[in-house]
């Protein structure tokens, strides 16, 4: 997705924002035919269609019309949201997780309102927030983490998970947040409306009273103003400066963990932190929420787990100690067992279902994955998990390519010589050994 061209007006609204006193009254005029134009270039046109059908190559047809129609929708109040359309994705735990299809019109409306409402928000929003936000990534906070981990030598770590943050969110207590803001009242009614909609599951239209969907382009933005005024601008005003240690937090969307050098200040903060989600409709997960003992071990130790040291995770990387080659200790972080396993699982599946694919295409689609797995597994130290992605994959397809020709005798030689020379997958490389 290229970057927006940013209007005049947008960059005088950036500017304008660095007050953060500043309330702003009057945007909702700003969304022109232009603006819809821009929003449109910036939506993925390749995406499942929402409840009504619609793709985005159909509404690319007449495009200029039916922006000029959504306009004149928009301008005299004729505008209507579409029900968001559900799917389930399977989880690990053999759960699953919905995830909301908006309309490709709906989208393009919210892209828009997300444009207008990011200079604004990107003034207020703290550096340890990554999710979803212009120049942040999960690399940059899975590093920033490992970084707060070295400097304190470790320490007691919150591992905190929210409990259905994106079904139970409280819409009137949102709507307050983005009114502090933005009390526009032209886009406080196109929030209402995308948070009142409806969702379709199944063909059985629900209309859930807290919440907003998963995978709405405006979703992402709405929970990162939600947690910004719960969680972030409390703990960094209100908590980090009575801890008597130093500390530090890390927050992807409603995966935040916080280092406290001192155990006293971790119990405290899990404590006051589950007291402040309840008082906004939020609770931490009992069985996933936890405090760990991550102190760097004393010299004199040998293994990190003779120390009592335990492990967590992070947005798919477990953090744990361990001796560098010059012997110090040092955190290191490699990919989640769970996640790894489901890796090779996916790829075993895969090649067993398409075993009767032609190899020019098998190698094409299977190179796709594995550089996939190593452009966000591919960190430093992390080398050995993604060989083991790499070999598990060779030998799935070594095995389901024998099946397929019904050769017994298709040794790792032949295997190499008739198949991998010819179409070679990518061998493991760290991408990341930076950030």
């Amino acid at each position: 997705m290229r970057p927006p061209i940013l209007s005049p007006e947008i960059r005088q609204i950036a500017a304008q924002a660095a007050d953060k006193t500043r309330a702003f009254t009057n945007l909702a005029h700003l969304i022109d035919v232009e603006l819809l134009q821009e929003a449109f270039c910036l939506t993925r046109k390749d995406g499942a269609p929402g409840s009504d059908g619609v793709t985005g190559d159909e509404y690319a047809k007449n495009l200029r019309s039916n922006l000029e129609d959504l306009h004149d929708r928009l301008r005299t109040g004729r505008y209507r949201a579409m029900p968001v359309r559900r799917v389930r994705i399977k989880k690990e735990d053999g759960g699953e997780r919905p995830l909301g299809i908006p309309c490709f019109e709906d989208k393009i409306v919210q892209r828009a309102v997300v444009m207008l409402l990011t200079p604004i928000y990107e003034q207020d929003f703290y550096s340890f927030s990554y999710a979803f936000r212009p120049g942040m990534s999960a690399h940059q906070a899975v590093n920033e983490l490992w970084h707060g981990c070295m400097r304190f030598h470790g320490g007691t770590v919150v591992d905190a998970d929210i409990r259905g943050f994106f079904d139970n969110l409280d819409r009137g207590i949102l709507r307050g947040f983005v009114n502090r803001r933005v009390p526009d009242g032209g886009i406080q009614r196109l929030i209402g409306k995308w948070l009142n909609a409806g969702v379709l599951d199944g063909g059985e239209l629900i209309n859930p009273e807290t919440g907003t969907p998963q995978g709405g382009v405006i979703s992402p933005l709405l929970a990162n103003i939600y947690l910004h005024y719960v969680v972030d601008e409390w703990f960094a005003e209100e908590v980090q400066p009575r801890l008597y240690g130093r500390s530090a937090m890390v927050r992807f969307a409603d995966d935040f963990v916080i280092v406290c050098e001192l155990e006293g200040d971790a119990r405290r903060v899990l404590k006051a932190l589950q007291r402040r989600l309840s008082k906004y409709g939020l609770e931490l997960h009992p069985k996933k929420t936890r405090l760990v003992k991550f102190r760097k071990p004393e010299p004199f130790v040998k293994t990190a787990k003779a120390s009592g040291n335990g492990t967590f995770d992070f947005l798919g990387f477990t953090y744990y100690w361990t001796r560098s080659l010059r012997g110090k200790w040092v955190v290191r972080r490699r990919t989640m067992g769970k996640r790894l396993r489901r890796s090779i699982r996916s790829l075993t599946k895969w090649c067993k279902d398409n075993l009767h694919m032609p190899l020019p295409e098998q190698q094409k689609a299977l190179r796709l994955k594995l550089l996939g797995t190593y452009g966000y597994y591919g960190i430093k130290c992390n080398y050995e998990a993604l060989e083991t992605v790499y070999f598990h994959t060779r030998k799935a397809w070594k095995k389901w390519l024998s099946r397929r020709d019904r050769d017994s005798s298709l040794t790792w030689k032949k295997f190499h010589e008739k198949i991998e020379k010819t179409f070679p997958l990518p061998k493991p490389r760290i991408v990341h050994a930076y950030v």
